[in-house]
């Protein structure tokens, strides 16, 4: 089992807070350092000192870090146009030595958009742009040397780009495509992702969400293709501790009200979460993203460092 450690700077993180706790997942052994791409919280707690942009934020860390992977979990596909996309995504893989991952989606948030004067389109809108989005992501990092990138779609039009940068990692960093959705979230993840992530709900519902990827792989004809296997991923969120009282302690922001929907965390001891990761890895899970909510509480990832990590396959 993979694990990198999830975060959510909306929540209330400076650029200086994330810095230091991704360094700390660097040095404890986690695999990888992912944040959500939000520009405002989900409740009604203010996220002081403010949003961070996600790209922004990962291109500075791509020169302080030295191993662990960075990504999303995930980016909006309406906050920025896919020609632009690119060309961050690819310079910051760039600044990373090749260690960037793109995880994106249709976005779902509408509070942020109409704070910040973002157009939010009805939800078939978002996915048509979310495709569009994909085939010319991938379409510009695998255009070859010398030669130009034209597109055009619905809602994106490109004329002979010159699909530069080029990533580090080729064809181009890992896609990540994950969600909820029981249609057309399986057709995008067989046909562009490298990595299918179910987000923070239960062993059952995450098996059925697999059921249906690895049926889209069989329509699209994926395997016969040459492409490797998707990687199956599950978010988990996590509240911990030596205690009960300290888990509880860690808990605690969980129940605050929130936009986001119902989710499954492991709240209790580090074997309980050891336990969960089990029936993850059962139902085909090979990487698990565990949210971590406080970004001064590093006791809470040193905790798992050294009493879940090392209970695991494949984490160092």
């Amino acid at each position: 089992m993979r694990v990198s450690v999830f975060t959510e700077p909306h929540r209330g993180a400076s650029y200086d807070d994330q810095l230091r706790f991704a360094r700390r997942v660097e040095e404890t052994g986690f695999e990888g350092f992912f944040r959500a791409d939000h520009y405002r919280a989900m409740g009604d707690e203010p996220g002081l000192p403010g949003p961070t942009d996600a790209w922004l934020t990962l291109a500075a860390l791509a020169r302080e870090t030295s191993r662990i992977r960075l990504g999303t979990l995930v980016t909006s596909a309406t906050f920025r146009p896919p020609g632009p996309l690119a060309v961050m995504v690819a310079q910051v893989d760039q600044m990373s030595g090749g260690r960037v991952e793109l995880g994106i989606g249709a976005g779902w948030y509408e509070r942020e958009h109409t704070a910040y004067g973002i157009p939010f389109p009805g939800v078939a809108e978002r996915f048509d742009r979310l495709a569009e989005q994909l085939e010319v992501v991938t379409g510009l990092w695998g255009t070859p040397p010398g030669e130009t990138y034209s597109f055009k779609g619905e809602h994106y039009q490109l004329v002979d780009a010159p699909a530069l940068p080029k990533p580090v990692q080729r064809p181009g960093p890992p896609v990540i495509v994950g969600g909820r959705g029981p249609k057309r979230t399986p057709e995008l993840a067989a046909r562009y992702a490298d990595e299918f992530n179910m987000p923070f709900k239960t062993v059952a519902e995450t098996a059925t969400a697999y059921r249906r990827i690895r049926e889209a792989c069989d329509r699209s004809g994926r395997a016969g293709s040459g492409r490797a296997p998707l990687v199956l991923s599950a978010g988990i969120v996590v509240a911990i501790g030596r205690t009960d009282a300290e888990a509880q302690r860690r808990a605690a922001p969980l129940h605050a009200k929130s936009a986001l929907p119902p989710e499954d965390p492991v709240v209790g001891s580090p074997a309980q979460l050891v336990d969960r990761l089990g029936e993850f890895a059962a139902i085909g899970t090979t990487r698990a993203h565990l949210r971590l909510i406080d970004f001064h509480d590093l006791d809470h990832l040193e905790l798992i460092a050294a009493e879940v990590l090392p209970q695991l396959d494949g984490t160092r």
